[in-house]
């Protein structure tokens, strides 16, 4: 680079934070200027709990969308709270560039992975998405503009903003770390009948460091995949998993496949993992039809919205007298010591499959949040699972939720909160740390501009 082309680059940073600065001051203001309850107004979500209606005039962070600085050198990412990952990973990727953890779906933005939780098959060793990130800008409830780093005034609010959901502020920028990639990714899909193996085969893949992906995918009893994904700088051929080929199929019967590092980060989202087969879009001539544009999980999360707002899929079910189902969308983590005790349990009383398999370990050095706190010593697997099941008479609409939350605590787990749960108000402070969230809604959300945590995941407000 000459001495002209970093002149050039440096002007041009200058330019995108001056831009960004203006627009945090005009939402400042504009928070200002709203009275009562405080919502975001944007027109994605990737949260799966269905929301109580309101009126309440929200803030507008629809422009929160720019990526402001990659620095190859010191391999850091400047970006805006609505970054989607797709946005960021296609600025970061022609440096030779990934973030250290890539959530599944094209349209997770970086600040809702942080203030939720994002987890894929780097979690291992780079733990969940928050423990990447340097610094955050944050308009907090009470009207300020912080930018909280690790080491600074707003060192408690850094640590607990991970899975807070936008009740103690939003992120307006976020500085994160990135690491390097090979072009593309080797997987070596590994079967196993016995469960106990299976999780020891997982637990020992993770401690020899030999691959820099670790995943897996359950079928069923006697069918269980492990997924091991290594960088590579050449492939004899890749595989194309973004239009008329499936992905989770391919695990079932290929031994081994390769992909570009591109492809391997959204092998999930053309299918929203194997969600797609409930649109009927797995058959070749649906996928030839809708072509590559529309199979991506943002287009079956709009069909979802409809149906959630319709009820089309509970009239269906009625007009065929088929019995009611419930709506089971949920990840859980669980020690790898009890995961084959969770697998043996969900097997016998959620008729669901497949499940995806993730293991996670804190990042050494990681931020640890209060309030979803993890031994940074276990290594511990994450159970995905979406699906119906139906209900037998006299059962309740939560009646499975339930059972699973139960289970998982049991088994000293936890259970992330994009979607419903159903614990009571003790019980959620219990395990969330109610201690430590109220200290932060006191220092930054004195006069509860915002829902509280307990109010909006639990309540559904």
């Amino acid at each position: 680079m000459t001495s002209g082309d970093s002149g050039t680059r440096t002007t041009a940073r200058l330019v995108r934070f001056a831009e960004h600065e203006a627009r945090a001051e005009t939402l400042r203001a504009q928070l200002a200027d709203l009275h009562g309850t405080i919502r975001l107004a944007k027109r994605t979500s990737n949260l799966f709990r269905a929301r109580t209606a309101t009126t309440t005039p929200g803030l507008d962070v629809s422009g929160f969308t720019h990526v402001l600085d990659v620095d190859p050198l010191a391999r850091t990412a400047d970006v805006e709270g609505m970054v989607t990952y797709e946005q960021l990973v296609d600025a970061t990727l022609p440096h030779g560039l990934m973030p250290l953890v890539v959530p599944q779906l094209k349209t997770i933005t970086l600040g809702g992975a942080v203030t939720g939780l994002g987890i894929e098959s780097s979690s291992f060793r780079s733990g969940l998405v928050h423990e990447s990130v340097l610094e955050m800008e944050l308009l907090t409830g009470d009207g300020r503009i912080v930018v909280a780093r690790p080491d600074n005034e707003h060192s408690d609010l850094f640590h607990g903003f991970p899975n807070s959901y936008g009740t103690l502020g939003y992120a307006l920028r976020l500085k994160i770390e990135l690491e390097p990639v090979k072009p593309y990714v080797r997987l070596e899909h590994v079967r196993y009948d016995d469960t106990e193996e299976y999780f020891a085969a997982l637990g020992e893949a993770c401690r020899n460091g030999s691959a820099d992906f670790v995943d897996g995918t359950v079928f069923g009893p006697g069918e269980q995949y492990l997924t091991l994904g290594t960088f590579t700088a050449s492939a004899p051929a890749t595989s194309d998993y973004t239009w008329l080929d499936i992905y989770y199929k391919s695990i079932r019967s290929r031994e081994t496949d390769h992909l570009s590092v591109r492809d391997y980060l959204w092998r999930w989202d053309t299918d929203w993992f194997w969600c797609s087969r409930a649109f009927g879009v797995q058959h070749r001539l649906p996928r030839l039809l809708l072509g590559r544009r529309l199979l991506r999980s943002s287009v079956y999360w709009k069909v979802v919205a409809l149906d959630r707002r319709f009820g089309i899929a509970a009239k269906l079910l009625k007009l065929r007298r088929l019995p009611p189902e419930e709506t089971i969308v949920q990840d859980i983590e669980v020690p790898l010591s009890r995961a084959a005790e969770f697998l043996d349990f969900f097997r016998r009383e959620i008729p669901i499959s497949p499940v995806w398999i993730c293991p996670l370990k804190q990042r050494p050095g990681g931020v640890n949040s209060p309030l979803y706190e993890l031994d940074p010593e276990t290594l511990y697997v994450n159970f995905g699972f979406w699906s119906a099941v139906p209900l037998d008479p006299g059962e309740e609409p939560d009646t499975h939720n339930r059972l699973i939350e139960a289970e998982v605590t049991r088994l000293g787990g936890r259970k992330s909160l994009y979607s419903d749960s159903f614990y009571t108000e003790d019980e959620f402070w219990r395990l969330y740390n109610g201690d430590a969230y109220r200290k932060l809604k006191t220092a930054y959300d004195p006069d509860g501009r915002l829902l509280d945590l307990y109010a909006k995941c639990v309540r559904r407000r």
